[in-house]
């Protein structure tokens, strides 16, 4: 039974992909690659000598079968780079991960039509807005929505893909342990029990340390045609996984936001420089060159009946979300007047509140 080599190696923490990648591709067989001696190391061109004596003494004390019974009895599936159904967007990167463990209907996802989404984890109204508006301009279609399952940004792009009836894969920089963060773990529940799959390239127990999300996020653009950037600072992972997507030779697209925002600066500089510029969902699919079953895709939203007042309320929040005493002074309606609107336009769900006293339209 091969598999559990490959798992093996994966609960090593001290070696990476590459490594074992490395190993079998010199050895053509994982299982004589885990049981290799240090001569036959010596012989790999360009293998460090330390790095594999410091696998030769881990390997020896790892109980093999305890290592793989650990991941069976906690439901837990995987993927190897044997396997055929490993996917092959990501098979294809430079340092594919030797070991791709799931959660969820992974297969229920299609492959051949996803998309990467990534952003600031402090992200604005503004640029969450945006992000909601696009995705549901994919509704209702084969687009599958790939992320990180991190705060921010790509909360929204899960949750955005799940209320538009898109499938959607989290790639987390932790072993199934843990979940992170912590206020994610009804998103994570949601994802893995229908709505997608949760991936990882870690053992269960591996934490989520610091110097694992750059490492993850090659798998967010490895598995994706594509990724959008919705916001992004000069020094963010948003960044790196720019510079990912574009070193796998896959499509860079970016959602434009306000100037001022810091948390734009990185949309702006990946723009001049030829990112594909995202104001709404066709501009995806001409970016991928994708066609999409319009039949499947016909989402329109029907408004409530409003009185005057509302009216008046909702003209004035169409393209910027406004506070109280803005739509006081904008409006000339009374505080009660507007208090009571305000709370009846919430219920017909027509705006939403927002920082506390703000409201924007929905």
């Amino acid at each position: 039974m091969k598999e559990k080599y490959w798992i093996a190696f994966s609960s090593i923490e001290e070696i990476d992909s590459q490594f074992i990648q490395t190993l079998y591709e010199y050895f053509g067989d994982i299982e004589k690659a885990f049981n290799s001696n240090e001569k036959e190391l010596e012989r790999i061109e360009g293998l460090s000598i330390k790095k594999a004596q410091k696998f030769l003494k881990l390997r020896d004390k790892i109980d093999i079968d305890k290592t793989f019974a650990q991941v069976e009895t906690k439901g837990i599936n995987f993927l190897t780079l044997e396997d055929e159904k490993y996917p092959q967007m990501l098979r294809n990167i430079s340092n594919p991960p030797a070991v791709l463990y799931y959660k969820g209907k992974l297969f229920e996802c299609n492959l051949n039509k996803t998309l990467a989404i990534v952003g600031s984890r402090k992200a604005s109204i503004n640029s969450r807005n945006n992000l909601r508006k696009i995705i549901s301009g994919l509704a209702n279609t084969d687009i599958c929505i790939v992320s990180g399952l991190a705060s921010g940004i790509d909360t929204v792009a899960h949750t955005s893909a799940i209320e538009n009836n898109l499938k959607t894969i989290g790639v987390i920089a932790s072993g199934f342990d843990f979940v992170y963060p912590t206020q994610n773990k009804t998103l994570y529940e949601n994802i893995e029990n229908g709505y997608g799959a949760v991936v990882t390239e870690y053992y269960p127990t591996f934490e989520p340390l610091r110097f694992r999300f750059p490492q993850r996020n090659r798998i967010v653009s490895g598995l994706s045609y594509g990724t959008l950037v919705a916001e992004a600072s000069l020094k963010s992972g948003a960044l790196i996984t720019a510079n990912l997507t574009l070193e796998q030779n896959r499509e860079l697209m970016c959602i434009p936001g306000e100037i001022s925002n810091a948390n734009t600066e990185g949309i702006y500089k990946l723009l001049k420089t030829g990112a594909y510029m995202v104001t709404e969902s066709q501009d995806i699919l001409d970016a991928l060159r994708w066609e999409i079953n319009n039949e499947n895709n016909q989402t329109q939203l029907t408004l409530p009946t409003m009185t005057p007042d509302e009216e008046i309320i909702y003209d004035n929040i169409q393209i910027e979300e406004k506070g109280v005493d803005e739509l006081l002074a904008l409006t000339g309606l009374k505080l009660d007047n507007l208090l009571m609107n305000l709370t009846t336009m919430e219920l017909k769900g027509i705006i939403r509140q927002v920082n506390s006293d703000r409201y924007i339209k929905v």
